[in-house]
């Protein structure tokens, strides 16, 4: 059963969303504020977050900047605040979608349903790819290296994770950018060479000879086990 986490501090649009969410067989948890809220994540482990940014105790992009400096759980922002500048900062701090209010629950319900499908694996995927020196385990969102996890942050994991699916296939630069930074990116190919950088420094055995993050001069990158 999947389980929503509920982050809002007006106690009738809580009411609401755990009603129409339990209706349909979801699990829910609810916090009014951002403190609380970090320690469900850490508690209870939701398959999605639900997050107003006008928390009483911090804003709600900290809360996103938050989680994302050691979880992928989808983030769907439901706010008040409209402007364009606000909604790119928070889907810039992590956030997978944004909803304003006034809200329509069929919508935030079928959006939930996409963030949901979109963190599962795909049918017949690997979930846990292994090479000789570490293992990926897309389900659980973890690279293994020696026996110990190795922290990655979010970026350098999304990096790794379309690699990783894209196993043996070159990934252009452009798809890579967009991909990870977003439609708007495409050009900035000085972002992919920093980050890939630091992939091989954590996961290659000789960061200056890869054998698993290669780099296709001018076109892209491609991963082999």
């Amino acid at each position: 059963m999947t389980r929503v986490l509920v982050i809002d501090d007006e106690p009738q649009i809580v009411r609401a969303l755990v009603i129409n969410l339990k209706a349909r067989k979801y699990d829910v948890d609810a916090a009014s504020d951002g403190a609380t809220a970090l320690q469900l994540v850490a508690s209870r482990h939701p398959d999605v977050v639900v997050l107003d940014l006008g928390l009483p105790d911090m804003d709600g992009v900290d809360v996103i900047r938050g989680l994302r400096g050691w979880t992928r759980v989808p983030i769907i922002v439901l706010s008040a605040r409209h402007t364009s500048d606000e909604k790119v900062e928070a889907l810039d701090a992590g956030a997978d979608d944004y909803v304003t209010k006034p809200f329509g629950m069929d919508e935030l319900l079928a959006r939930l349903r996409v963030a949901v499908r979109r963190a599962e694996p795909t049918a017949g995927e690997d979930v846990l790819v292994e090479t000789p020196g570490f293992t990926v385990d897309l389900a659980a969102k973890k690279v293994n290296r020696g026996g110990e996890d190795v922290r990655l942050t979010p970026t350098e994991w999304q990096l790794l994770e379309v690699l990783v699916r894209n196993t043996g296939r070159l990934v252009s630069q452009k798809q890579l950018l967009q991909e990870v930074w977003g439609p708007s990116y495409g050009k900035e190919t000085n972002y992919l060479r920093v980050y890939m950088a630091q992939l091989r420094r954590k996961l290659e055995a000789d960061p200056s000879h890869p054998k698993h993050f290669i780099t296709e001069p001018g076109m892209g990158y491609r991963f082999e086990r």
